[in-house]
């Protein structure tokens, strides 16, 4: 007897705590990678060459894609969720003998292992989240999502860099390692989801790009998705060394990054499912994603008249995070109520590598950019980089099961 699917009689906010919790599990090991492991590794010694050679972790992040199928057709989200979260408490245990001032092989087996299976958790997460949710429930469920991934982040990224230096650094991660293991733990018991999947063979490892390829109007689709964050993910790389030009010391720029951009980046993504409950995942598109262009502009203000102080910038970064956060929880509803659940690990790992790309080449040439036309007119730019999303977006409309409207008091 096949026991229940609990993504069709799950209540809304039992669902909202589940990927609350799935999503503070996701951003966890991503803080202590991108942003714990680098000061460790710096304070006990480790070369700037070294340190450099750190960005490689982000590539399976990218990548991830490559693997993805084997999420779909091997196995349950539930196991592989569970399995990435006991191996990465194990690789952070692992790590603390060896000596990050003479990186050994096994040292960089070990990040490299940790970087893995964050990713593989990360697939296997939004997989489960795609399948557990109705496309009416995925706007709301992203404010949730971003929050949870942001706290996590402050945390592992900010609150576990202070523990190491009161507490010390093994100390640190052992409680890191533990809060990854209760993860584990947690996740064993996470809710069934049945949802019916081709065997595997070669031809159901090209199915879920098959079916993206054969809709219609698939070429506006993935113009759209490469060109929604643009704007808004070329300023990011630019907008600290403005911190930095404008005068702002550490302890500013630590204020604004640690504590308002977060808490803002949190609330535009609460606010910003809040709206979509009410009216639907493409009226957030249009609306949100305008919101998020014209965020842009409050840089260039600040940008060309310099004379309006410092509180300036902080309005400027708490318009930006935001409406950035708006613009995010659209996003990713969108690329969320897309994906087909029986493809939900290929396609959505697939789409979002897809709109990483134009944030990747946009960051490589900022600086140069920045440098030849100065910050005003770079901003500026941003904005109008943030436009060409628009010419495509009517095409989404037709993706979107239902238009993702969500009746808050319908009984699940």
């Amino acid at each position: 007897m096949k026991p229940p699917n609990c993504g069709e009689i799950l209540k809304l906010n039992q669902k909202l705590f589940l990927v609350s919790l799935l999503y503070f599990a996701e951003g966890f090991p991503y803080g202590i990678i991108e942003q714990t492991l680098p000061i460790y590794f710096r304070i006990h010694g480790m070369s700037l060459g070294n340190l450099g050679l750190l960005s490689l972790v982000s590539l399976p992040y990218a990548l991830k894609f490559i693997w993805a199928p084997a999420v779909d057709f091997i196995g349950s989200r539930r196991q592989w969720i569970t399995v990435a979260q006991i191996i990465m408490a194990g690789s952070i245990v692992t790590l603390l003998p060896l000596d990050p001032s003479q990186p050994d092989f096994m040292l960089w087996v070990t990040i490299a292992a940790l970087s893995f299976f964050s990713a593989t958790q990360d697939i296997a997460i939004d997989a489960y989240t795609i399948e557990l949710l109705k496309p009416s429930e995925m706007g709301i469920a992203n404010g949730f999502r971003q929050a949870a991934y942001r706290c996590a982040l402050v945390i592992a990224g900010g609150v576990f860099i202070a523990l190491g230096g009161w507490i010390g650094w093994r100390v640190t991660y052992l409680v890191a390692a533990g809060v990854l293991l209760i993860c584990g733990l947690t996740s064993m018991k996470l809710p069934h989801i049945e949802v019916e999947r081709p065997k595997f063979s070669f031809i159901s490892i090209l199915a879920p790009v098959k079916d993206l390829l054969e809709r219609p109007g698939v070429f506006q689709v993935a113009m759209f998705i490469l060109l929604f964050k643009l704007g808004d993910m070329a300023i990011g790389p630019m907008i600290r060394p403005f911190w930095l030009a404008r005068g702002l010391n550490t302890t500013e720029i630590g204020l604004i990054t640690g504590t308002i951009g977060i808490f803002a980046s949190i609330a535009g993504g609460l606010t910003g499912g809040l709206f979509m409950s009410r009216f639907g995942i493409y009226t957030g598109l249009w609306t949100l994603g305008i919101l998020q262009s014209m965020s842009n502009l409050s840089y260039v203000i600040v940008s060309a008249y310099p004379y309006l102080g410092s509180v300036s910038i902080y309005i400027a970064s708490t318009t930006e995070s935001f409406c950035a956060g708006l613009g995010s929880a659209a996003f990713l509803a969108f690329l969320m109520s897309i994906c087909r659940k029986e493809f939900s690990a290929t396609q959505y790992a697939l789409l979002s590598a897809l709109f990483r790309m134009s944030g990747i080449m946009a960051g490589t040439v900022s600086g140069w950019t920045t440098t030849g036309i100065g910050y005003t007119h770079y901003f500026l730019l941003t904005f109008f980089l943030s436009l060409p999303a628009f010419a495509f977006i009517r095409t989404t409309k037709d993706w979107i099961p239902s238009n993702g409207v969500l009746v808050l008091n319908e009984e699940k």
